[in-house]
């Protein structure tokens, strides 16, 4: 009986924890928002403080959400220095990642990813392919440090994609092209020049999005 109220307890925590994440990544729950603990309770059918708090902690460890004493909750916002860290972040893992361990990159997804950069208005939701493109880069990755690090940053570029609009952040030809320059290194095995051609395509995502970022400054 206490090991099935133990399971049932960490369900709760879990539903919670995925629920506050979702509505945080799509900013549902917006940059700088304030939350109340009862009525997230409510939300969710008025499930007990433990579970919600519980996920609470969670998010603030993760940097989703910021307690403020005396205040409460918020959700935290994203500021240029965010931005700046997330792509130096990326810079230091991503072309590591592809250039130590891309050799064990299946040949058949990469293969799948140059036709779709090929036919780019095929692509239904470009955002969510340019990120399983680069998810794709980081798979074979072993360290389990590296890739928890990694992993917080990706939700950091998700809210930051939806709160500045996702047309202004991608072009979707000159995207595909500096793709298509790393497929193509990577397909013929030559994994530096991978690594080197993924580097200066983050060098440019990261130029335009701290050019974004100064001129909306919505945080």
């Amino acid at each position: 009986m206490k090991e099935m109220e133990s399971q049932a307890k960490l369900s709760l925590k879990l539903q919670a924890y995925q629920y506050l994440k979702t509505k945080i990544l799509n900013c549902e729950y917006r940059p700088n928002e304030f939350l109340n603990e009862q009525k997230l309770c409510a939300e969710m059918g008025n499930i007990s403080r433990t579970p919600m708090r519980d996920a609470l902690g969670r998010l603030e460890q993760e940097g989703l959400i910021t307690i403020l004493p005396k205040k409460g909750l918020m959700v935290s916002g994203i500021t240029e220095e965010d931005v700046h860290s997330m792509f130096e972040m990326r810079l230091l893992v991503e072309p590591y990642a592809l250039r130590t361990y891309g050799s064990e990159i299946p040949q058949e997804e990469l293969a799948a990813f140059t036709e779709l950069m090929h036919n780019p208005d095929r692509i239904d939701d470009f955002c969510k392919a340019d990120d399983d493109f680069h998810e794709l880069l980081m798979s074979t990755l072993p360290n389990k440090y590296l890739r928890s690090a990694y992993d917080r940053i990706t939700g950091l570029n998700t809210r930051f994609r939806i709160m500045t609009g996702k047309v202004s952040m991608i072009n979707r030809e000159q995207t595909c092209e500096e793709h298509l320059e790393i497929l193509d290194a990577a397909t013929k095995g030559d994994w530096n020049t991978a690594a080197d051609a993924l580097q200066k395509h983050l060098e440019i995502a990261r130029d335009k999005a701290e050019g974004v970022i100064k001129v909306i400054r919505l945080w």
